[in-house]
């Protein structure tokens, strides 16, 4: 632990004004911002994810313990970091199952600036996406490792038990350090394959957090989102993926209104946020000029036309209409199909739609509420209106979530 003279010319103690609040709150931005790179670090010395965490969890515990009473000092991460490595080298000593930890950046003091720090993140992801750990279980591990989610939240998020959830990231745990996967970002052309787990991973949390956005997932896929494109310099599909988050997420305070949904070409454009919008269009315009299209660039292209919608008061459907061509040609998916149909009713005619959707085989026996919902509107527009309506019953039928089937009733009302 550092002495007493560590902290000298550091913040304030608790007697001239800061409170155990305020500390408190510094020690959770401290793991908020710092979690993943401090863990990163540990664990790749170690090769053992799970005694770095428990490490670098009792450092946060001595902070808390200590701040209020000495002050922060002035480069929390370094001696987080350092009571982590003292905490594992004791541990490993203990234990007498593994060498002890050597190689650390020597930050014994806490003054050492932070580009110091050697950012290890992106080793860490790599870890987490390695083809030998079950592919289900690539997202849960970046939630817990760069995020330090716990894992009853996690368990939450995917429907799945606690306790199964967390037996399994301890074997995938144990199974990193003992089969010696290695910590490194691969080289040349292998990088693109072991990068895409991580982007479908990111993906996956942005989508958790798409009609519940006060759950915070949303915060952390964009996170990730613009830690990769930070990590991963000029890869256009790490920037195209930035960007379709940040979209989405300059949107949040409009999907939803009076707990109802709201579909993107009728949202309030006054609640988007400009700030957000001017990000994910300057990552996608980074993106364009590398001249490398693909799924993530293309599903921002869409986002972008609708977000355009500010600026121009109407939506481009015939440049969607090209967009989702293009997507699908690349990428092919239940839901870009169906949304392609939707763009194509408006731009060639509700008949038009309903042939689009017709020509996925077997979608009408398939338990897809989109395409359920799309047609119950092509329907209503074509005037079919029991049809439209035994439709709308059958979308209902199919989802859970509250806002979507207030929509969907009250398109159904009417008819």
């Amino acid at each position: 632990m550092p002495r007493s003279q560590d902290w000298q010319g550091g913040n304030p103690c608790i007697g001239d004004g800061l409170n155990l609040s305020d500390v408190t709150r510094a020690a959770e931005l401290a793991a908020r911002a710092s979690y993943g790179k401090l863990l990163a670090i540990l664990a790749a010395h170690s090769r053992d994810i799970a005694l770095a965490e428990d490490a670098l969890g009792d450092a946060f515990a001595k902070a808390l313990a200590l701040w209020p009473e000495r002050g922060i000092p002035d480069n929390p991460d370094a001696w987080l970091l350092q009571v982590a490595k003292n905490g594992m080298s004791d541990r490993q000593r203990q234990l007498n199952r593994f060498p002890v930890v050597e190689a650390f950046p020597d930050m014994a003091d806490e003054t050492v600036p932070d580009k110091d720090f050697p950012d290890q993140r992106l080793a860490l992801l790599m870890v987490c996406a390695h083809p030998a750990i079950a592919a289900d279980l690539h997202t849960p591990l970046m939630l817990q490792t760069v995020l330090g989610i716990e894992a009853k939240v996690i368990a939450r998020l995917f429907m799945v038990s606690p306790a199964a959830l967390a037996k399994r990231l301890v074997r995938a745990k144990r199974k990193i350090r003992d089969a010696g996967i290695p910590f490194e970002i691969p080289d040349g052309n292998e990088l693109p394959a072991r990068s895409a787990p991580i982007f479908e991973a990111v993906y996956a949390i942005h989508t958790l957090d798409w009609l519940e956005p006060g759950d915070g997932m949303g915060d952390e896929a964009l996170y990730l989102a613009d830690l990769l494109i930070r990590l991963l310099t000029d890869q256009p599909e790490a920037l195209g993926l930035a960007a379709l988050i940040a979209f989405g997420h300059a949107r949040r305070n409009a999907r939803i209104a009076n707990k109802c949904l709201v579909p993107v070409e009728k949202q309030n454009t006054d609640l988007w946020d400009k700030d957000m919008l001017a990000y994910a269009n300057r990552q996608l315009h980074r993106a364009h000029r590398l001249d490398q299209p693909g799924r993530f660039q293309l599903e921002a292209a869409i986002q972008a036309v609708h977000m355009a919608r500010q600026e121009s008061g109407r939506v481009d459907w015939a440049s969607l209409d090209k967009l989702y061509y293009a997507l699908l040609k690349i990428a092919p998916s239940l839901g870009g199909l169906v949304a392609h149909s939707v763009v194509i009713s408006h731009v060639h005619g509700v008949d038009a739609g309903l042939a689009a959707l017709a020509k996925v085989e077997s979608l009408p026996d398939r338990p897809f509420q989109p395409y359920w919902a799309a047609r119950a509107d092509f329907l209503a527009r074509a005037g079919r209106a029991d049809d439209a309506k035994a439709a709308y019953e059958k979308a209902i039928s199919l989802t859970t979530e509250p806002p979507v089937i207030r929509f969907l009733q009250m398109r159904q009302a009417m008819i």
